[in-house]
């Protein structure tokens, strides 16, 4: 898949107040952007590093540039724009590329469920064989010596999700925990222990009480000049809980 907004180039001068960041153009201008972004955002806001910013033509919006991709600390790059990753998973299961998700016919997003009222990401119906699958998408950016760590930052409605997982599996139900890799340079996903142990602690009894655990790759990119951004799921990547 592509990003639906041509994206322009630029150098991130700081990143502030969470869902804000300041970028000077490659054309000399300096705009602040939309930092769709809630994480810590560890290891993906370098300042004085390159970053693509989508415009929006829509004269309702206060800050028409959104920031989607960045060169991270490692050099490679990174989608940082957590709005996406559901569209990712949502092309990727439309397509049959995920063969854990594939003939479900009916595929529907931000479905109230669970006990603690939760949003699921995506529910799978329609299935011939299977029970409907509920799965929780999240957009993994930390890389540290080539591992991806989920989460950036301590989530306690990560940690409700999980919950919610587990109760989907107690009702006889499918329950995907997908972790969409939006960072080039990361080659598995392991729980960020070292920043939330309770999230940790969770994912491990979800793993047991049988939700299932996946991670796919996305094959970032920008065209030349700029372009389109290319979002597409290419590659599934193991999970180690250690």
């Amino acid at each position: 898949m592509k990003l639906p907004e041509s994206l322009e180039k630029g150098v991130l001068i700081r990143r502030y107040k969470r869902f804000l960041a300041d970028v000077r153009l490659d054309d000399g201008r300096e705009v602040t952007a939309h930092c769709p972004n809630t994480g810590s955002m560890k290891g993906c806001q370098p300042e004085g590093g390159r970053v693509w910013l989508s415009v929006s033509d829509n004269p309702e919006r206060k800050l028409p540039y959104t920031w989607e991709l960045v060169e991270a600390d490692t050099g490679q790059l990174a989608l940082i724009n957590t709005a996406r990753p559901n569209a990712q998973a949502r092309e990727a299961v439309a397509s049959g590329r995920i063969p854990e998700l594939a003939d479900y016919p009916v595929c529907r997003a931000e479905v109230r469920y669970g006990e603690e009222k939760s949003r699921i990401d995506l529910h799978l119906s329609g299935h011939g064989e299977q029970p409907d699958a509920w799965v929780e998408v999240k957009n993994v950016t930390l890389c540290e010596d080539g591992i991806g760590y989920f989460p950036d930052a301590v989530t306690t409605r990560g940690q409700k999700h999980l919950r919610e997982l587990m109760a989907m599996v107690r009702q006889g139900e499918r329950a995907v925990l997908l972790f969409v890799v939006n960072h080039s340079a990361v080659r598995e996903v392991r729980p960020a222990d070292h920043i939330d142990p309770e999230y940790g602690r969770l994912l491990r009894q979800a793993d047991k009480a049988g939700v299932a655990l996946l991670a796919w790759q996305s094959g970032l990119g920008v065209e030349p000049g700029g372009g389109y951004g290319t979002l597409s799921l290419v590659q599934p990547l193991p999970v180690f809980l250690g």
